[in-house]
């Protein structure tokens, strides 16, 4: 850590960039899976959810600089490789599978509830534990922005549900004597 004397201790500090390392693991994870899944989707709803996920990527991408740059404020140096994230991240891939278009929709909204979760923990731990309001104030804009994505996904999944051939998956039972 650099020595930096904005009001905080060197313990109080550390212990808010473990937090942002952590949520930035999260944040580049989510991306590269939704970079990934905006590259594979197929079916009908193939360029509503293109077009989504491009605007997800987008601010996710944003993201990521923003959290280095605020570990970087208090004086941290964030991780910044794909090993170093995988160790310390609490989202899973989704390596070696494509899922179906309403699956990955699904994936993606599980992600980031499980985001939000955290952040509210992080937000409570970076104000109670840390007495860093600063940052608990710029996580929670981080909540909410994954609270509005995680609410476009979910009104996404509500309708009736197809899979990517277009189909809707009570309609794929076989038909005997047809």
């Amino acid at each position: 850590m650099q020595k930096v004397n904005i009001g905080l201790t060197n313990k109080q500090r550390q212990g808010v960039v473990d937090l942002l390392d952590q949520g930035l693991a999260d944040t580049y994870l989510l991306l590269v899976k939704t970079k990934k899944y905006h590259w594979d989707v197929v079916g009908p709803q193939f360029m509503t959810l293109h077009k989504l996920w491009q605007a997800h990527y987008e601010a996710l991408t944003i993201n990521v600089d923003i959290i280095a740059e605020r570990i970087r404020t208090l004086g941290g140096y964030p991780i910044g490789t794909m090993e170093g994230f995988l160790k310390i991240c609490s989202l899973k891939e989704d390596a070696g599978t494509i899922p179906t278009s309403t699956g990955m929709v699904s994936q993606l909204l599980e992600d980031h509830e499980h985001i939000v979760r955290n952040l509210r923990k992080h937000i409570e731990q970076c104000s109670d534990d840390f007495e860093d309001d600063g940052t608990a104030d710029f996580l929670t804009g981080l909540m909410v922005q994954h609270e509005e994505i995680a609410w476009t996904l979910r009104s996404f999944i509500e309708g009736e549900a197809l899979d990517s051939d277009g189909v809707k998956p009570d309609q794929k039972k076989t038909k005997v004597g047809v």
